[in-house]
């Protein structure tokens, strides 16, 4: 194959008419790593070596690219290759990028970890689990997730608690608690260290709130029933909210006219 013209492009590519209507882009590297302006003629097997190291190139800066918008792991680098190139390529890039020191474990968990803790409301078990969809095991993340001191989870756990019972006024305590506790379990936090907060906060009278939602609750239903009806049709409702049997039945007793 006869090389018959070069063409300039932009990011450090060259583009190579050869003398069989073929075409392609190669980096510059490629053209001096071969000395191609000198050879002018390539055979096939020279060919397939050119266009091979080409592509491992083109990996690696792609991967490169890719890496400065956002750290990444060595799983999300594979994923983003994989459409592209072939199953060699991508472990040869993969161990450039890691002897280049751009997959660094140790610095992705730490950023992470960091990241989570001071800008997301995520506790230590949705931190560890999002680590281990990206391709981390669990071994790996423990050490790291181990050095954060344990009162900042807790001051987390706190924090939440204050706005969810400030968010929550409709709810019995009891009801509170137990949304308070699946809520916060949601967000990656240990059961036992919320239901441990949760017994250190001094909740409203339940009296006060029950007296609050009933009252809500009869406006509503008084268009629709009335008598021992309206009565069982409240009873439901609060019990939904999560008072008891015998506070609504005590209540109900006060404002009972039939």
């Amino acid at each position: 194959m006869k090389i018959l013209k070069y063409k300039k492009c932009k990011d450090n590519k060259y583009s190579i008419e050869f003398d069989n209507d073929i075409s392609i882009k190669l980096y510059d590297d490629v053209i001096v790593k071969y000395e191609l302006l000198r050879i002018k003629n390539i055979d096939d097997d020279l060919f397939k070596e050119v266009t091979s190291y080409n592509d491992k190139l083109e990996a690696y800066y792609k991967s490169l690219k890719y890496i400065t918008k956002k750290i990444r792991t060595e799983k999300e680098i594979v994923k983003y290759l994989e459409k592209d190139y072939d199953k060699k390529t991508i472990d040869e890039t993969i161990e450039r990028l890691k002897k280049d020191n751009y997959i660094n474990n140790d610095l992705y968990l730490k950023s992470f970890i960091m990241d989570q803790v001071h800008l997301s409301n995520n506790g230590p078990l949705k931190i560890k689990d999002s680590l281990c969809k990206l391709g981390f095991r669990e071994d790996e993340v423990n050490p790291y997730l181990d050095k954060i001191d344990e009162d900042v989870w807790i001051n987390k756990i706190d924090k939440l608690i204050l706005k969810k019972i400030n968010a929550n006024h409709q709810y019995g305590n009891n009801r509170l608690k137990e949304k308070i506790v699946y809520d916060i379990g949601n967000m990656g936090f240990y059961k036992s260290i919320i239901i441990d907060r949760l017994d250190r906060v001094e909740f409203k009278d339940t009296d006060v709130i029950l007296e609050k939602e009933y009252n809500k609750v009869l406006n509503k239903l008084s268009k629709k029933y009335e008598g021992s009806c309206l009565d069982y049709q409240i009873k439901i409702k609060l019990m939904q909210k999560g008072f008891s049997s015998i506070e609504i039945d005590n209540l109900l007793q006060t404002k009972r006219t039939y």
